[in-house]
C-alpha cells in the first residue's frame, strides 16, 4: 500500500508545478500577443494630442484634419481584410511578426512626415499594421487560451487596447509643453520593436496547427495550457470540427454562403458597426477638440483628456472581470443603455453658457461615458467576434466584420470636424445618443450568448440557434 500512496503524494507537486507553467507560459502570452492591441491603442489614442499642433504647423482645416486622422482608420479597415487572410495562411503569428514589422516602419515614417501628402500616406500604411493587428490579437488569443479563462484572456487585448491610448494621452501631455508633436507620433515604434521580438518566442495555435494538419504541434501547445489528461479531448474536439469543415470540400468564401454561416456573419458586421457607430471614437480622437469647445485651453484640454484614458482602463478591467460570469448579452443590453443616457446628457452639456464649471461637467460626462462604452460594448464585441465563427472561415469572418468595425470608424473620424462645425456638438453628441439606442434594440435581438463554451462546442450550438431562428 506504501507505493500507492507515494505515487499520489508526488502527483500532487508534480500538477502543480505543472499547473504554475501553463498560467506562465499563458500570462506571457497574453503579454506579448497584445502588445498588438497596445499599439492599436497607442497609435489611435495619439493623434488626439497631436492634431492641435498639426493644425498650426500644416495649415489644416476641420477637413484636413479629419482626413489625417481618418487615413490610418481607412489603412485599417484593409488592413483587417489583409490580416484575416494572413493570419488563416502564414498562422496567427506569422502574421502578427508582418503586423510588427508595419508597425515600426509606419510610425517612423508618421514621425518624419514633412507635409500633410506623406503624413496622409504614411498613416494609411501604419492602419494597415492597426487593422490587421485588431484582427490577429483577439483571434490569437481566443483560440490559445482554454475556455475557462477565454473571455477574460481575450478582454485582456481590450485592455490593453485602452492602455496604450492612456499611454498615449500622458505623453501627449508631457511632450505637448514642448508641442513635439513628431515625438509623439514616432514613440510607437518602441512597443513595436518590443511585439516583433516577442513573437519569435511563441507558438502558433492549436486549432491552426490542426487545420494545417499538424496534430503534434498542436499537442505540444495544448500540454503547455491545460492539465494532460484533458489534451486527447480537446485535440479531438478541434480536430472534430476541422473534420466536419474539410467533409464539405469548400472553400472559405463558399462556407460564407452556407445560411447559418452568412447569418452570423451578417450579425458579427453589424455589432462591429454599433461598436462604432455609438460615439466613441469621437471622443478617443477629438477629446482636446470637445473640451477646447467649451472654452478650455489647448494645454489644459489635452491634460484633462489623460481622465478619459484612466477610466476607460479602469472600466475595461472591470468589464474583464465580470465578462465569464455576467455574459457577454447583459453586458452589451446593460452598456448601451448607460451610454444612450450619457450622450443625452452630454448633448445637453453643451447647450449651456461657456465656463470652468461646464468644461468640468462636459468632461465628467465623457468620462462616464466612456466608462459604459469601454466596461461593456467594447470589451463585449471584441470578445463575441473572436468567439462566434467557425474554425475553417473565422480569419475571413472576423477580418470581414472588422473591416466594417473600421469602414464606420472612418466615417466617424472625417465627419465628426464637420459636424461640429455644422450643427455643433449638442447635437452631434444627441445624434450618437440617437445610434446607442438603435444599437439597444439590434443587441437584443440578434447577439448570440457565448459564455463559457469550447469554441467547437460553441460552433455547434451556434449552428442550431441560426438553423432555428433562419427557419
Amino acid at each position: 500500500m506504501a507505493a500507492p500512496t507515494s505515487q499520489v503524494a508526488s502527483a500532487g507537486p508534480r500538477e502543480s508545478v505543472r499547473a504554475r507553467g501553463a498560467k506562465r507560459f499563458i500570462v506571457g502570452i497574453a503579454a506579448i500577443a497584445a502588445l498588438g492591441g497596445a499599439l492599436f491603442g497607442y497609435d489611435t489614442g495619439v493623434i488626439s494630442g497631436a492634431l492641435p499642433f498639426m493644425e498650426d504647423h500644416f495649415g489644416l482645416t476641420s477637413l484636413g484634419e479629419g482626413v489625417i486622422t481618418s487615413a490610418l482608420l481607412i489603412g485599417a479597415a484593409f488592413g483587417s481584410l489583409i490580416g484575416g487572410r494572413m493570419s488563416d495562411a502564414l498562422g496567427r503569428r506569422n502574421a502578427l511578426l508582418w503586423a510588427g514589422i508595419v508597425f515600426i516602419g509606419g510610425a517612423l515614417a508618421v514621425a518624419l512626415s514633412p507635409g500633410v501628402a506623406f503624413m496622409t500616406a504614411a498613416r494609411f500604411v501604419l492602419g494597415l499594421a492597426v487593422g490587421s493587428a485588431s484582427v490577429i490579437t483577439p483571434l490569437y488569443l481566443s483560440e490559445i487560451a482554454p475556455p475557462h479563462i477565454r473571455g477574460r484572456l481575450v478582454s485582456f487585448n481590450s485592455l490593453m487596447i485602452v492602455s496604450g491610448q492612456l499611454l498615449a494621452y500622458l505623453i501627449n501631455a508631457v511632450l505637448a509643453h514642448w508641442a513635439a508633436w513628431r515625438w509623439m507620433l514616432g514613440l510607437a515604434a518602441l512597443p513595436a520593436v518590443a511585439l516583433f521580438v516577442g513573437l519569435f518566442f511563441l507558438p502558433d495555435t492549436p486549432r491552426w496547427y490542426i487545420s494545417k494538419g499538424r496534430p503534434d504541434d498542436a499537442a505540444r501547445v495544448l500540454h503547455r495550457t491545460l492539465p494532460a489528461e484533458d489534451v486527447p479531448a480537446e485535440l479531438a474536439r478541434i480536430d472534430h470540427a476541422r473534420a466536419l469543415e474539410a467533409d464539405a470540400r469548400r472553400g472559405a468564401w463558399q462556407q460564407l454562403r452556407t445560411p447559418w454561416v452568412r447569418r452570423l456573419l451578417l450579425v458579427g458586421i453589424g455589432l462591429a458597426a454599433v461598436q462604432q457607430i455609438t460615439g466613441v471614437n469621437a471622443v478617443v480622437y477629438f477629446a482636446p477638440k470637445i473640451l477646447a469647445s467649451t472654452g478650455l485651453g489647448t494645454g489644459a484640454s489635452i491634460t484633462a483628456t489623460i481622465a478619459v484614458g484612466a477610466v476607460s482602463v479602469l472600466a475595461t478591467a472591470i468589464g474583464m472581470s465580470l465578462i465569464d460570469r455576467v455574459g457577454r448579452r447583459p453586458m452589451l443590453l446593460w452598456g448601451l443603455t448607460g451610454m444612450a443616457g450619457s450622450l443625452a446628457l452630454l448633448g445637453a452639456a453643451f447647450r449651456l453658457p461657456h465656463s470652468p464649471a461646464v468644461s468640468a461637467l462636459v468632461l465628467g460626462l465623457m468620462v462616464l461615458y466612456m466608462a459604459f462604452m469601454q466596461a461593456t460594448l467594447n470589451t463585449g464585441v471584441w470578445l463575441l467576434l473572436a468567439e462566434m465563427f467557425p474554425l475553417k472561415v473565422r480569419g475571413l469572418a472576423m477580418g470581414a466584420a472588422v473591416f466594417m468595425m473600421w469602414l464606420v470608424n472612418f466615417g466617424v473620424a472625417l465627419a465628426f470636424p464637420l459636424l461640429l462645425d455644422a450643427v455643433g456638438a449638442g447635437t452631434t453628441f444627441w445624434f450618437f445618443g440617437l445610434m446607442c439606442v438603435l444599437s439597444l434594440v439590434f443587441c437584443k435581438r440578434f447577439a448570440p450568448e457565448t459564455k463559457g463554451l469550447a469554441l467547437e462546442d460553441l460552433e455547434h450550438e451556434l449552428r442550431r440557434a441560426a438553423t432555428t431562428s433562419g427557419s
